[in-house]
């Protein structure tokens, strides 16, 4: 199998299978490939915000600490293989095909047994359980596609700790239509007698948490908020305490500072478990070398355009918090794309309001991408300087031309269309 057509087969299945929820198809296709998860440990992390600034941050101190770490990201932002990486970096083209013809086998090996085809996610996650083993990984930073107890990478029975971000709505299709029901669902991560940190604080999401942990005898700890304190924060380098110690990050955004203490605490954790190589050296040196893209993201200086992934209300609400932060002495350009499934009306008219103009734009090929028309007529309800553009680049186009040294051009929505704008202005 060449990769064009390893990417073709996924494609295909993803068309065929959409998302199903549950473990049944997982267990079985993890049993015919000798289920290699069952050789390795795990950092499981679930929660709505928050989840893969926070991977990113842990597994890189893991690295700076000495371990070889895997990590396996969704939705990935510039290129497929992003998927599966060991020490940040990804897998390549060969050893991927190779992977997927095993797990191909192992498909078609259930279908002939009469079982139902795994998804693509299924297959995705499958394999990367077999990228990790055959890489020797000696710990995993695994994080959930979507929700916990029926997510695929639930398949997991040898966590060392589990971590529960930033927990608000989204995916109410699938998890449920109120904050208690989304954080029973992500719960479901939790593991008998393995330790849980968690950086929410919302009284609703703590209690159903604490409630979980208690069932399963596992200790929780939350993040203090109160333990925190920014000391100096900028588009390119922020620094803060926690817990009296000093630390420095180069991911901009407010909540980012939240995220690398909820690391920290994280660490601690591990080190607990026995991952004794983890010390106070590594924390800083792993907070400060890591990298994790369109996170309110400083794509070009000028002119000044800044990259943000915030689809949901509660990345929305923290984006509008930096912008108020870092840029209010600027006049604001936005571009957005969003998909349909979303809370698009919460998320719009949280950003869009101050904006001397609005461009929206349309993620390409993606099928629950709205048409810049629909989300146009969305922007209108809030600010009527709105552009529909038939393309990413079109919108750039536009925006970089209203643009002068007092302006800021911030993209934002869906991550599906915001590598196009690191492909432009960072070519791979």
């Amino acid at each position: 199998m060449k990769y064009k057509q390893a990417l073709e087969y996924i494609e295909n299945i993803n068309r065929i299978k959409g998302s199903v929820m549950g473990l049944n198809s997982i267990r079985s296709l993890c049993e015919e490939l000798n289920n290699p998860q069952d050789k390795l440990k795990f950092v499981h992390i679930a929660g709505t915000n928050g989840k893969g600034s926070t991977l990113a941050f842990v597994s890189t101190i893991l690295k700076e600490s000495g371990y070889r770490v895997g990590r396996y990201i969704s939705p990935t932002i510039r290129q497929y293989r992003e998927r599966f990486q060991v020490n940040a970096k990804i897998i390549s083209q060969t050893m991927f095909c190779e992977l997927l013809e095993k797990v191909k086998t192992a498909c078609d090996s259930m279908v002939e047994r009469g079982l139902e085809h795994p998804t693509a996610f299924e297959i995705e996650t499958a394999l990367a359980f077999l990228f990790f083993e055959k890489k020797g990984c000696d710990i995993v930073v695994l994080e959930t596609g979507m929700g916990g107890i029926d997510d695929a990478t639930n398949v997991v029975n040898t966590t060392v700790l589990s971590i529960l971000t930033s927990i608000s709505m989204d995916h109410m299709q699938f998890l449920g239509d109120t904050i208690e029901k989304i954080t029973q669902k992500k719960c479901g991560i939790i593991r008998s007698g393995v330790p849980v940190v968690s950086s929410n604080n919302d009284e609703r999401v703590v209690n159903v948490i604490k409630e979980n942990c208690r069932k399963m005898q596992s200790s929780i700890a939350f993040l203090d908020n109160d333990s925190i304190t920014q000391i100096k924060g900028s588009l390119s380098k922020q620094s803060f305490k926690y817990n009296k110690i000093k630390y420095e990050i180069r991911l901009s955004g407010t909540w980012q500072i939240q995220n690398a203490a909820l690391a920290v605490m994280a660490s601690n954790a591990l080190n607990e478990a026995g991952f004794k190589k983890i010390n106070e050296e590594s924390i800083k040196k792993g907070l400060l070398l890591t990298e994790w893209p369109a996170r309110f993201q400083t794509v070009s200086k000028r002119p000044l355009i800044i990259i943000d992934g915030a689809h949901n209300e509660g990345a929305a609400l923290r984006l509008r918090e930096s912008i108020d932060m870092y840029l209010s002495d600027k006049k604001h350009i936005y571009i957005m794309g969003m998909f349909r499934d979303k809370e698009v009306d919460k998320v719009v008219s949280t950003i869009v309001k101050d904006g001397v103009m609005v461009f929206t734009c349309q993620a390409p090929n993606n099928p629950r991408a709205m048409r810049p028309v629909e989300l146009a007529e969305i922007v209108r309800k809030y600010n009527p300087g709105v552009t529909c553009c038939d393309s990413v680049d079109e919108a750039l186009e536009f925006a970089t031309a209203m643009c002068d040294e007092d302006t800021v051009i911030i993209a934002c929505g869906s991550l599906a269309y915001l590598g196009r704008i690191l492909d432009i202005f960072n070519p791979l």
